[in-house]
């Protein structure tokens, strides 16, 4: 396991050292501790800072890489991904607004889309992360995330709730409502969805997970936070997939935008299914600017 944890050495990406430094301890992770100045000459006061958190790494066990450059952030996170593979890509996020599309800095936004690894946007502090919420469509776009969750699960003894949100159908159906709410029903049924389902706590559960599945009707966002509230969890797990045409950037999703702007606590954003490891579109692209533009 690999782990990049990004910081910009102010007080906001805390949180990024925090969760990061939980995840990479837990899966005896070799993690780099990236610092980006965004002028040059801020480069000594972010080392300074970089310092002090790789201290606190340090003393929680784990020894750091550590990474200083100065430039646009998401070109330096770009390039440090596209030279060495992650498994995991763990940055702060600051909010700005409450309203609109785009509630967080807009760079979380364009960095999830960016980059090839998964990504854990570390909103809010949580001693532990014990308790994990995966947004599941029942459908197979979601496995890189079953996979990726169940790792980090494993390693931190912690347990995973499936939520799947279906469509509240009118009230003359409200007896097929009920059918669709059981849990048994759903997965005896053969189903695409139960057979879905299945599958995904299969895979947590030949780990030694713990897993749920929990199934709600009505507006998937509006559902999704009452499970959260509900729930106390400390991880909502939702995922992006493959953008058609030449750019092969990631779409992140409404209800992955939706989830990012509400959420209180991390939100790991994970690839779909059927995605090639390596650097993509963007980043072969960067790679040859950074060559052409020399020394």
């Amino acid at each position: 396991m690999t782990i990049l944890i990004c910081s910009d050495g102010t007080p906001a990406s805390e949180h990024a050292i925090h969760i990061g430094g939980l995840l990479a301890k837990a899966t005896h992770a070799r993690t780099t501790l990236l610092g980006i100045a965004e002028q040059s000459v801020d480069e000594a006061a972010l080392r300074q800072a970089l310092d002090k958190q790789a201290t606190a790494l340090l003393n929680a066990g784990i020894d750091p890489r550590i990474v200083v450059g100065s430039g646009e952030p998401i070109r330096q996170i770009l390039s440090e991904t596209s030279a060495n593979k992650y498994d995991l890509v763990v940055i702060g996020a600051r909010h700005k607004e409450s309203s609109g599309l785009f509630w967080r800095s807009q760079r979380t936004y364009e960095l999830i889309k960016t980059i090839e690894s998964p990504v854990m946007v570390a909103i809010g502090k949580r001693e532990r992360l014990a308790r994990f919420l995966v947004c599941t469509g029942g459908k197979h776009y979601i496995d890189e995330a079953v996979k990726l969750t169940a790792n980090f699960a494993a390693a931190l003894n912690a347990e995973v709730t499936l939520l799947h949100v279906m469509p509240e159908p009118p009230a003359i159906f409200a007896s097929l409502a009920r059918m669709e709410s059981d849990v048994d029903t759903v997965l005896a049924s053969g189903s695409d969805l139960g057979r879905s389902l299945s599958a995904q706590r299969g895979a947590f559960q030949k780990l030694g997970v713990t897993a749920h599945i929990h199934l709600r009707h009505g507006l998937v966002v509006d559902e999704v936070f009452k499970e959260v509230n509900d729930g106390d969890y400390d991880v909502i797990v939702s995922g992006s997939s493959r953008a058609r045409g030449p750019l092969r950037h990631y779409i992140m999703g409404d209800l992955t935008r939706s989830i990012l702007n509400r959420s209180q606590c991390p939100v790991l954003v994970a690839r779909s299914a059927g995605v090639k490891s390596g650097a993509g579109f963007l980043a072969r692209l960067w790679r040859r600017i950074s060559n052409r533009a020399g020394p």
